[in-house]
């Protein structure tokens, strides 16, 4: 497979958009499988009807995995951020509380005992 310049993913947030735009597309066509599956169960064609159930099953487990694939994506794209300090100055110099809870859980057992026992040392205002 050769890798040819513009296509659709030479970033990740090209990427994202390609298959944020794929899942719109595959719920679109879902809708109207679902409208299709509602006409044909009033009429007297259960071998039509079973195969518009089957696509609808895997019109759903493809919307599924294209909502997976944009979460990875994000992920994905917030990790590179980190590893290539991406991240705006503002938001380095002011951790929230996530950020704190994400590095108290980095510290090894022992740091984090040492850690307890010098807060609990700290008088309470």
């Amino acid at each position: 497979m050769s890798y040819k310049a513009g296509s659709s993913f030479d970033s990740i947030e090209s990427a994202h958009e390609f298959v944020a735009l794929l899942a719109e597309t595959v719920r679109e066509a879902k809708q109207e499988v679902e409208a299709d599956v509602q006409r044909e169960s009033r009429s007297d064609s259960p071998r039509r009807l079973d195969a518009l159930r089957a696509a609808l099953y895997s019109m759903e487990k493809l919307e599924l995995h294209m909502s997976k694939s944009r979460r990875i994506l994000n992920d994905l794209r917030s990790l590179r951020r980190l590893l290539f300090d991406e991240r705006s100055a503002n938001a380095k110099s002011i951790p929230d509380t996530k950020t704190k809870n994400r590095q108290a859980r980095i510290l090894s057992p022992t740091d984090r005992a040492q850690e307890k026992i010098r807060l609990s040392q700290v008088p309470n205002v």
